[in-house]
């Protein structure tokens, strides 16, 4: 199991756009992606769980990968917060 924190960067925040973009990079891969703001936790999988987040430019969200490709799945969902899912 991995785990990271990482952070909104972009403007509009986690806005559907960028949830689907972050639903469609999670299915790439078998590892489990379960993401946590404050005390709630969801699938990383699902749009519609992704999106009760509610997460704008400066949230904080916890990652948690668990699966044969679970680094793979890290590194990838590292570069799309990092690149602000490319809106910048």
């Amino acid at each position: 199991m991995i785990e990271r924190t990482v952070t909104i960067v972009n403007r509009k925040g986690l806005h559907t756009r960028p949830a689907a973009t972050l639903v469609k990079t999670a299915a790439r891969y078998q590892a489990e992606l379960t993401i946590r703001k404050d005390n709630f936790e969801i699938n990383g999988k699902s749009i519609i769980g992704v999106m009760t987040l509610a997460a704008e430019q400066g949230s904080t969200l916890t990652l948690h990968f668990d699966g044969p490709d679970e680094e793979q799945a890290c590194q990838a969902m590292e570069d799309l917060f990092r690149r602000g899912f490319d809106e910048e």
